[in-house]
């Protein structure tokens, strides 16, 4: 029975993409040597074709299983899905997480308190990666996310109730709304400038907004440093 998985679509960086992409180059071919090899090894000359295809589905099953448990990192779903697990365990999120409410999970656009800091193609993020992780490894990210964000998504809230999102940000949501600029603009020229100070909570409180790519990110980072560390050690 397939295992049901959930589609992560995430916004990385070129070398981070290309070093996860080069790890999971290096494990294909590892194995593809690995299985060379024991075919070199167990296939005799003369032997029947049924014990030939014996000995070849034994192989296959050998190395599922090293893929399962590690010994072989298999392919790059695999090797993300590892180590999501393993930052949520380095995180101290690796547990069970309630329910949020209904609906907040779907609702669209940005996490409160996600700043568009580093748009595609914009310096930052400028290349995508679609993950499809385990089921129950996608929904606990996600439950993750949400309750570690939510008092500073709330106190953000808040914050944007009082001083606003300035004029940069209220144009942005403008062009993604399809509300004209011009109203945009009206509606941030009426509140009144933050201070530094202000600023400065708005800003910690940014910090402690987590997010499902902020966890994946880490993880295709975790990764790629990984493959490059056993490179290294070889």
């Amino acid at each position: 029975m397939a295992m049901v998985r959930m589609k992560f679509h995430v916004a990385v960086t070129e070398e981070s993409l290309a070093r996860l992409n080069k790890h999971a180059q290096d494990e294909r071919d590892r194995e593809h040597a690995w299985i060379a090899e024991r075919r070199r090894e167990l296939l005799e000359p003369g032997m029947s074709r049924r014990a030939a295809a014996a000995v070849r589905r034994d192989i296959r099953v050998q190395a599922a299983q090293m893929r399962r448990t590690g010994e072989f990192g298999g392919t790059r779903d695999d090797i993300v899905t590892r180590a999501v697990r393993e930052e949520l365990q380095v995180r101290g999120l690796d547990h069970e997480w309630p329910e949020p409410p209904e609906g907040e999970l779907e609702a669209p656009g940005r996490r409160w308190g996600t700043p568009p800091s580093q748009p595609m193609g914009g310096g930052g993020y400028t290349h995508r990666l679609s993950v499809n992780l385990p089921l129950p490894l996608g929904d606990t990210i996600r439950r993750a996310a949400y309750w570690t964000s939510k008092d500073a998504a709330e106190a953000l809230q808040d914050w944007a109730d009082r001083w606003g999102d300035g004029i940069d940000v209220a144009i942005r949501e403008a062009e993604r709304s399809g509300v004209p600029a011009e109203l945009a603009l009206l509606a941030a020229a009426g509140r009144p400038s933050a201070p530094q100070s202000a600023l400065e909570v708005r800003d910690a409180l940014r910090r402690r907004v987590l997010t499902t790519g902020d966890l994946i990110r880490a993880a295709v980072d975790r990764a790629g440093t990984a493959g490059q560390r056993e490179l290294l050690d070889c």
